[in-house]
């Protein structure tokens, strides 16, 4: 059973979502750009183990809270981890006010009809169960477009609805994610074809089934409007995609059924070298340009 609690402020509070999932293939990155290098650890676990300090230090922060922060996306990892003593979705949720998701993903295959699509999840099921045992809300699926390839994209979106009915079935929202590479030299397009995919599916969903929207931020302007206003949709979200902070909050601005879901746009500033005082001061700042972009539209 969905905890009405949560899905009331995931649907309508105002702010963000904060995307806190970098998983084995993008950790090394993550943790560089914070100011750790590999030759700094040793093996998988320490990596981890580091990565999970970052995302503490960053949940413990004063300004992550959820009169700006409405959910988190958590890595398996970071879900099964501690802050201050409680496990990490009991403390955002019961200390923070801070919905938990967790991203149930395994990567992607090879690119091919323009799309890559994800991997198989064969102990899906297993998975939520834990999830939402431990207080999990929801979930999160990345494919990725590259192409405005429309049988790529049919399939792409085929698949994540094919997934959602499963997250569904096992008393979770699913935040379905076909993401739209900023760097593809058909991205319009591509979002033309897309939008029409998910507003098929979501048409063809049970009455009562609800979904989540995560989406590049579009070449239009409020091109999403009308799948955040579909009635199956709890919520539209934007993916940084690579984009900076400042330019993913200045495009952000001008879709107005749209707030973030910001992962390297979230962390881009924060270095591991600096004192507490600091890192706070630095997150916060970024905290309130997200959220002025998530909720104060052009």
């Amino acid at each position: 059973m969905v905890d009405a609690k949560m899905l009331n402020k995931i649907s309508s509070a105002p702010g963000f979502i904060a995307a806190l999932d970098q998983s084995g293939g993008s950790t090394p990155k993550a943790l560089s750009l914070y100011g750790i290098s590999e030759s700094d650890y040793q093996g998988d676990e320490e990596m981890f183990r580091l990565m999970h300090e970052m995302r503490v230090r960053i949940m413990r922060a004063p300004a992550f809270t959820g009169d700006k922060i409405i959910g988190a996306i958590l890595f398996e990892r970071t879900m099964d981890g501690e802050a201050e003593g409680q496990a990490v979705p009991t403390y955002l949720w019961e200390k923070r006010g801070v919905v938990p998701f967790l991203k149930i993903d395994k990567g992607l295959l090879d690119e091919e009809n323009g799309v890559q699509m994800m991997k198989a999840m064969p102990d899906l099921d297993a998975l939520l169960i834990r999830g939402r045992e431990k207080g999990i809300f929801g979930t999160k699926m990345r494919s990725v477009i590259a192409n405005s390839d429309k049988a790529g994209i049919a399939a792409v979106v085929k698949q994540q609805f094919e997934v959602a009915r499963q997250i569904i079935g096992q008393g979770l929202i699913p935040i379905v994610e076909p993401e739209v590479s900023i760097k593809s030299p058909t991205k319009a397009e591509a979002e033309a074809i897309l939008r029409d995919e998910i507003a098929n599916h979501l048409d063809k969903l049970p009455a009562g089934e609800t979904v989540m929207l995560k989406v590049t931020i579009p070449t239009v302007a409020d091109f999403y409007t009308p799948l955040a206003a579909h009635k199956q949709v709890a919520r539209v979200v934007a993916l940084s995609g690579g984009y900076s902070t400042a330019d993913a909050c200045e495009k952000l601005s001008h879709n107005h059924d749209m707030i973030a879901s910001f992962s390297r746009a979230l962390t881009e500033k924060l270095r591991v070298s600096m004192s507490d005082a600091e890192f706070n001061a630095s997150i916060a700042d970024t905290i309130d340009r997200i959220y002025a972009a998530s909720v104060s539209k052009v």
